[in-house]
Order: C-alpha cells, then structure tokens, then sequence
C-alpha cells in the first residue's frame, strides 16, 4: 500500500486513475474488517450461551470435544426385533451417533465461541456512506450492494433459494397461525403415542435446518414428543459437520445420526427409523416451518387406526423473500400417467360442504414434505423402497403400497406445516435417469397391466426399461406376502378421478402437423389455456388421446380436452360424470388425416404465428412455438394434415 502511494505521486498523470481505485479498494477492505470486527463482538456479547442465536458459524476459536462416537456394530435383528425385515442391510457400524447432552454439567473450560456474520449488517451499517464520504461513500456502498448480489447469487445456486434472507430471520419465527377457527374447538386424547421426528437432510443451509429443529421443539408438546433425529445423508458442506454436532449436543432431546455413505431420501429415513424409539414416525423435510397446534391433529388419527398415514396441509414459504403463503382448503395429493406427484387444491368443495373445515380427507396420495405413520405400520409395510435412488417418486410409490396393502392416507385440516419451495434450477434436481429408474420401479412393482400407459407417457424410463430389468424380486415377495390388491382395485377404489387413457392404434400418441413439421403444443397452466405448434419432443410430454367419446385428452393425467374459443383451439376441463359436449367432440378422417370438429364440422390447422419461446422447468424440453391452432374451412391443405405417431409400443399391448 505504501509502495503504491509513492508510485501515485511520481506518476501523479499516468496513474491517477489506477490510484483512485487503489484508495476505493482500501477503503472497502478496511471498512469490511472493522464491520465484521463490530458484528463479533455484538454476536459473542448476545448469543453465548444461547443454542437459538448461531446463524452461519464461521471459524472456531478454539477446537471442540469429540462428540461424534461411532456406535458399536451389533446384530441389527437383535436391536429391531420383529421390525427390522424392511432394514436389515442397515449396519449400525456404518453410522455416526451424536446423544444431546442438554441438562449435563459442562465445565467452563469446554464452552467454546463462534465468529459469527450477520448477512445484512454490512448493509445497513454503510447506509450513511454517502452523506459521510459524498462520491467515494455512494461508491463503497455500490461496490458492497454488488458484492451482496453475487452472494446472493451463489447461495441461490447452492441452495435453490435466497440464503442472505434466510439468514435474516429469526430461528424462532411464528408463521401466521391460518387454520380454520373451529380447529381451536378441538380436543385431543391425553394419552396421545409418542412421537419421534426424523429429519433428514444432505448439504442443508444453516439457517433453514435449524428453523426446521427449533421449529418442531418451539411447537410440539414435550409430552408427546420423544425425540428429533437429524439424520445427515452424507453431507459435505463444513457447518454441518463438528459444529453441527456441537450446537445438537445442547439441544434436549435432538440427537444427530451420520451414515457413512449416501443413501438418498428413502434410505436416510428407513435409517432415521431404525433408530426412532417413538410409537409414531413423523418424518419432516430440512427447511420447513411448523405452526402451533400441528402435531396433536396428526398423532390424534393415527391413534385412532394404527394403519392409517397423514400429512398437514403444506403451506409454501416463497424462496426469494421467505413469506408465508397459506394453501386453501381442501387439497389432496395426486399422481399422473408419468408418476409425477403434485397437490390439488378445490375449494369449492368446502363451500358446498362447511363441515369440511375440520374433516380429514382421504387423498390417493401424500407428499415426502411431512408424513406422520405409525412405526410398526411403517416397517410391516415395508418402510420405504431400498431399491429407490436418492430422491424422486418415492412418495408417490409408498403411497400406492400402503392404500394396496392394508392402509389409507389422508390430509388433516387442523394441522399446518410451512414448507419451503425451492427455485426450479436445473442442477437442483435428481440425475434424470435415477428419477427415471425409481419411475420404472414402481410400474413394473405396482401398475400391473397399466404399466403400459405409463410408459407411452414417460419414453426415456421405456428405454431404460428395454435396456435394463430392476431387481424387485424381493418387493414383489413383499407384495404377496402383504396380500396387496392390484392398481385396478387402487384406480377404481381410491383414484376414480383419474382418467384411465384408451391409447387406440392410430388414435393417440404426438398429433404431428404434416405441413409444419411439428406437432401439438401446450406450455400454460394445469386449467388450460390456447394450443400451439412446436418442435416434437419424443419425450411423451405432448401425448394426447382421441377416445370413443370423441374427446381429445391431452396431458399425462388426461384432464384437459380440445376445447375451442372462437376459432381458436383451446385447452378446458374435461367434464366428469356427465355427457361430453358437442363442442368437445372430434372426429378423425384417416384417409385425409383431417381431424374435424363435430359441431362446426370445421378442420384443425395450424397456422403460423411468429415464435415463442418456453421452457419446462421439471422435464427441461425446451419448446419453441411456430403458430397457434385454428378451425378453418376443409382443404386439402398440409397444414389440415395430422396424424397420431405413438412413440413406442410396450410389450403386452
């Protein structure tokens, strides 16, 4: 720095602008070192002491006590007892135990000190700049303002959601408190069973996992609560590792379980319960926020039938500025025709039926966000899947095992529980072909015969099915010694509303445009919305279906139909229950390949538009629309022109 001065000086023409920022950059740094200097002592003066207080731990002044022992290797069988079928490949010598020793005398010597940084403090510090340091101050404070963006950045990529905010929020935050008031009037069982929370979590940010423990200490009631196990799924990130266990080791009735190699969702909690002691497993995903009164409605059902699974209602915590966003009443997990789980919400329902407020409803399927089963249940059934990788789809094959097995499923009103939507970055998702391979799993282990649908809709996990055959001879011994019913019985019984596809030869498949070269295309929301023409995917993602009806079905869950406003083509509802309306029905002329609208006896073409781009955040196709789909006057015009290429033709059909 000196060097530099003397440099500015003998060269005062030629580097003056080099000197200028030489002096710029000087003051960032030392304005820097002195806020994180004033942060440490503000941090050390307020939190010690407090487990509630860390945010994102940075350096350790002195270095810890080992907490971390590695439990000692027994028979699993003996430990478990008439439980551990679904997990005797768990070998305890694979794990890393971490017991709270909360209430414990510690000496003085061991309490240890963090270098804490409150991200947001810099900012609010320099806001004077400019007024102190004119110029130069409203630089500094540009300077810093870019520097907590490319932050802001990296924690998004990292995360999936904005850290810097995350960092900001208490760890003992109250979300608005949105059920309905007659939950208030509700009593529950004194002797409600225990519970043990099993939180899973790999490369978690600081701040959300602990809102999640503190979360779940801050509202469920100690006597039914037995204990929080973090599982941590092989996580690499430094906070997680010896600080993590220490911070745990002063919190009552959290422990912390390591495994010594990654074994994705399903793994992770079938270890999580092998080690829970409580008589019903709720399992919680890493970044979520439970309201008061969330745990009693959830041990209350599954108290009344031991077989029975619930869930909360699942709020949404936005991932960009962390506000809480209430979910309406009543919602229901459901599934399509790829496997893909969404939830879905009607709220007309309650308003022809007040008495639904506080009334669970049964739903053909749950989510892996918040999940409460009965422990026994839980391992008789089969725990989760150990052949399911990482993550994706597991939720959706539990919920077909337990409805086919013995079980229900159902959402309760009265219990809320916020979780956090994460940004749909592409590298945030599961390597496709392990999704896939869960996907393939579940149809060849539950669909039977309607397996088949499933991969006319999904062409990437029918490849990977002709090229490979999973290993599900031990879950098919499960399904029989279970005495599981079939998918007809689940389609019929517990999933009527979802629509069964008739996929006829030549009827159904991608609808291609002979004179564009492309095919029939839909980029809006799941209530509908105009048709257009893009580039053919070959993914099974543009699949539609002309049933006998005369309906065209598009979409992996067929609920949508060709629909026209105007002249335009158009996504609606399907109707249910009832005759299809005229203006909803098709007929295709295979010899011109004409497909012609029944009531105005006018012929589908696609009419060139200009372009449009889009993308699909989960499937990443990327589609780019030529034109808009019309009802035009009968021609032999290419672009009147279609046919139904089906992309692939599973075996058995």
């Amino acid at each position: 720095m000196w060097f530099s001065m003397r440099r500015c000086r003998a060269k005062p023409v030629r580097r003056r602008m080099l000197c200028l920022w030489l002096l710029l950059i000087s003051f960032v740094l030392v304005t820097l070192t002195l806020l994180d200097l004033l942060n440490q002592d503000r941090d050390l003066g307020q939190g010690q002491g407090n487990p509630g207080s860390p945010r994102r731990p940075l350096q350790r002044i002195q270095s810890p006590p080992d907490l971390e022992v590695i439990v000692e290797s027994r028979d699993p069988a003996t430990e478990l007892g008439v439980d551990s079928a679904p997990i005797e490949s768990l070998q305890e010598d694979q794990l890393l135990f971490v017991q709270s020793i909360q209430g414990t005398r510690i000496p003085p010597q061991k309490k240890r000190s963090y270098k804490l940084l409150l991200p947001g403090a810099n900012k609010d510090t320099t806001a004077s700049g400019p007024s102190t340091y004119g110029e130069m101050g409203r630089a500094v404070q540009l300077q810093l303002e870019a520097v907590e963006r490319e932050m802001e950045l990296a924690a998004l990529q990292r995360y999936g959601f904005n850290e810097m905010v995350s960092e900001k929020i208490s760890l003992h935050r109250k979300l608005p408190d949105a059920r309905n008031p007659e939950c208030f009037g509700e009593q529950y069982s004194e002797s409600l069973p225990s519970a043990s929370i099993v939180i899973c979590f790999h490369d978690e940010a600081w701040s959300t996992l602990l809102r999640t423990v503190h979360s779940v200490l801050d509202t469920a009631p100690s006597q039914h609560l037995q204990e929080v196990l973090l599982v941590d799924d092989l996580s690499q990130h430094g906070h997680l590792k010896t600080v993590l266990g220490e911070y745990v080791s002063h919190l009552n009735g959290v422990h912390l379980i390591r495994s010594k190699k990654r074994l994705g969702v399903a793994g992770c909690r079938t270890l999580g319960a092998a080690r829970a002691v409580g008589e019903v497993l709720v399992f919680v995903d890493s970044h979520c926020e439970c309201q008061r009164g969330w745990l009693e409605p959830l041990l209350e059902r599954v108290a009344q039938d031991r077989t029975r699974v619930v869930s909360p209602i699942i709020d949404k915590l936005d991932w960009q500025t962390f506000q809480y966003n209430a979910t309406q009443w009543p919602v229901k997990g459901t599934f399509d025709w790829r496997l893909d789980f969404n939830w879905e919400s009607n709220s007309q329902l309650q308003e022809k039926d007040p008495e639904m407020n506080v009334q669970p409803v049964q739903s053909p399927a749950l989510g892996g966000e918040v999940l409460a089963i009965d422990r026994h249940f839980f391992q008789s059934v089969g725990a989760y899947d150990p052949g399911m990788l990482l993550w994706g789809a597991e939720q959706v094959e539990l919920s077909i095992r337990v409805w086919s097995c013995g079980g229900s499923m159902e959402v309760v009103p009265c219990s809320r529980v916020a979780h956090l939507n994460r940004h749909h970055l592409p590298h945030r998702f599961p390597d496709q072909d392990l999704l896939e391979r869960n996907k393939v799993r579940i149809a060849d282990t539950w669909m039977d015969a309607y397996r088949k649908i499933f991969y006319r809709r999904d062409t990437l996990a029918h490849f990977i099915r002709q090229s490979e055959n999973p290993n599900i001879t031990e879950r098919l011994r499960l399904k029989r010694n279970l005495g599981c019913r079939n998918f007809h019985w689940f389609l019929t019984t517990v999933y009527p509303q979802l629509y069964i596809p008739q996929d006829r030869p030549t009827l159904s498949g991608e609808l291609y445009s002979v004179g564009t070269s492309s095919c029939a295309d839909y980029f809006h929301g799941p209530e509908g919305g105009a048709m257009t023409t893009a580039p053919c995917t070959g993914t099974g993602s543009q699949h539609c279906d002309l049933n006998s009806d005369g309906e065209v079905r598009w979409g992996p869950m067929g609920a949508l139909c060709l629909d026209i406003k105007g002249d335009r083509l158009v996504l609606s509802l399907c109707p249910t229950h009832r005759p299809t309306a005229s203006r909803l029905q098709w007929k295709f002329v295979k010899l011109s390949g004409q497909l012609v609208h029944q009531q105005s006896q006018l012929c589908l073409e696609a009419v060139k538009e200009g372009v449009l781009q889009q993308s699909n955040t989960r499937q990443g196709d990327i589609h780019t629309s030529t034109g808009g789909l019309f009802l035009r006057q009968c021609s032999h015009h290419p672009r009147q022109q279609w046919h139904f290429e089906q992309l692939v033709v599973p075996k058995g059909t």
